[in-house]
C-alpha cells in the first residue's frame, strides 16, 4: 500500500533538498544512548519531536528491530524538509548503523540506505540498493520513486520514462500525473505538462494534502518555466494555503519572487528561517536587494557555514555557494568553478542556470558548453535558460 504522507516526503524532499541542503560529509553518530543527539526550539509537547523521542527510546531497547530503525531514519529524513536542517542526515545514518556495511541488508533498510547514499551524491551506490530492492519487490513503488528522482536529477530521461510508468501504474492518481507533467517539462513540453496537471488536480480535488502540495509545487515550477508568472503564483500560493511546513516549497517560491522582483515579500515570508542554509541564502539574496541592514550579518553567517562545509571535505553544497559566489560576493571566477564541478553531478534546470550565469559573467561560454548541449538534447523550453543560453552564444 502506498503511504501519501511518505510518498510526498520521498519524492519531494529528494527533488527538492537533496542537491540543494548542506548536508554533513561524515554523519555524526552518538557514543551512548543518553547522549543528546540536537537541542531544537520546537516546544516539549510539538507531535514530531515526541514521535522522535519515542522511537530513539523504542530502538535504544531494541537495537536490533530493523523496522524500527528504518522508521526513525524516515522521521529524521522527513525533519529535513520540514526544518531544513541537515544534521539529521547524520541522525538517520546513525540509526542504520547496525546495517549500514551488510552487502544485502533487509529491504526497507536497503531502501532507506539508498536514500540516504544519494542524498551524499553516491548516486551509483544508491542506484545499486535500488535495484536490488526492486529485484526483491518489483511493486515496490518507494523504490521506483527514488529511482525516478536520481534519473531526474542526473537527466537521465530515458530511465526516468521507465521509472515513471511503473511509478504511475502503483501510485494515487495526482502523483502518476505530476510524474509525467514534470518529465514532460524538462523535455520540450511545458505548456501540455502544465495543462495535464492543473486538469489532474481539478479531477482529484479530494486528494491528501501532501500529494496536492507536491503536484502544486511541480505545477508552480512549471508554470514559472514556460512564462506564466500568474499562474505560476496562483499554484504557489495554493500550495502555501495547504499550511504544511514544507522546506522547498519556501526556497522556490522565495525564488520565483526574487525573480519578480518583489524581495521585499522574501524577507516576510523566510525571516523565521534562518536555521536552514538553503532558505537563509534566499534571505540573503533579498535583504541585498533591499538594502536591508540583515544583509552583512547574514552574509557573514553564510560564509562561515560555506567555509565550515568546506573544512569538512564537504562537496554537497556547490551549486548554492555558487550562487552565494556570483551574487553576494561578486566572485564569478569561483562562482564558475563551483557551477561547473555541480553541474557534472547535478543536471536539473536550476544547476543549469547557476552556470549559465557564470559562463556569462565570466565571458566563458565554453564553460557552459554542457548546459547547451542538454537544451539541445533535451528540446528543454523554459524560457529564462534558453535566455540566457542565447546571450551566451551571443545573440545568434
Amino acid at each position: 500500500m502506498f503511504a501519501p504522507l511518505r510518498l510526498r516526503c520521498l519524492l519531494t524532499l529528494w527533488l527538492a533538498l537533496a542537491a540543494c541542503e548542506l548536508a554533513q560529509a561524515t554523519p555524526f553518530r552518538p557514543t551512548a544512548d543518553q547522549q543528546v543527539l540536537e537541542t531544537l526550539p520546537a516546544r516539549l509537547s510539538d507531535p514530531r519531536q515526541r514521535e522522535m523521542r519515542e522511537l530513539r527510546q523504542a530502538l535504544a531497547a531494541q537495537p536490533s528491530d530493523a523496522d524500527l530503525a528504518v522508521r526513525l531514519a524516515q522521521r529524521y529524513y522527513a525533519e529535513v524538509a520540514a526544518e531544513g536542517d541537515p544534521r539529521y542526515i547524520g541522525y538517520a545514518q546513525a540509526a542504520l548503523a547496525p546495517w549500514w556495511h551488510e552487502p544485502a541488508p533487509p529491504p526497507q533498510v536497503r531502501l532507506m540506505r539508498a536514500v540516504l547514499l544519494q542524498f551524499s551524491h553516491q548516486f551509483d551506490a544508491a542506484r545499486a540498493d535500488l535495484h536490488a530492492v526492486l529485484l526483491a519487490e518489483p511493486g515496490n513503488g518507494e523504490a521506483w520513486a527514488w529511482l525516478l528522482a536520481i534519473s531526474l536529477v542526473q537527466a537521465d530521461y530515458t530511465q526516468a520514462h521507465q521509472a515513471c510508468a511503473r511509478l504511475s501504474a502503483l501510485a494515487p492518481g495526482l502523483i502518476g500525473s505530476a510524474c509525467r507533467a514534470q518529465l514532460d517539462a524538462l523535455t520540450g513540453h511545458s505548456a501540455a505538462a502544465a495543462l495535464a496537471l492543473r486538469a489532474a488536480l481539478a479531477r482529484e480535488a479530494q486528494a491528501d494534502p501532501a500529494q496536492k502540495l507536491w503536484a502544486l509545487t511541480r505545477l508552480a515550477e512549471i508554470e514559472q518555466r514556460h512564462g506564466d508568472a500568474g499562474a505560476a503564483e496562483a499554484a504557489f500560493r495554493q500550495a502555501l494555503a495547504l499550511d504544511i511546513n514544507d522546506g522547498y516549497l519556501l526556497a522556490a517560491y522565495a525564488d520565483y519572487l526574487l525573480d519578480q522582483g518583489r524581495a521585499a515579500e522574501v524577507l516576510a515570508l523566510l525571516r523565521e528561517h534562518t536555521r536552514s542554509d538553503l532558505l537563509l541564502l534566499r534571505l540573503a539574496l533579498a535583504a541585498k536587494a533591499m538594502g536591508a541592514p540583515e544583509r552583512a550579518k547574514w552574509q557573514d553567517e553564510l560564509a562561515a557555514r560555506f567555509d565550515a562545509a568546506r573544512l569538512r571535505g564537504d562537496v554537497l553544497h556547490q551549486k548554492e555557494e555558487a550562487r552565494f559566489a556570483l551574487a553576494l560576493q561578486g566572485q564569478s571566477e569561483r562562482a564558475l568553478a563551483l557551477a561547473g564541478d555541480n553541474y557534472a553531478l547535478q543536471r536539473e534546470p536550476a544547476d543549469a542556470r547557476i552556470l549559465l550565469e557564470a559562463a556569462l559573467a565570466t565571458k566563458r561560454p565554453d564553460a557552459a558548453r554542457p548546459v547547451l548541449q542538454w537544451l539541445a538534447a533535451s528540446g528543454y523550453d523554459g524560457i529564462r535558460l534558453n535566455a540566457l543560453a542565447q546571450s551566451l552564444r551571443g545573440g545568434d
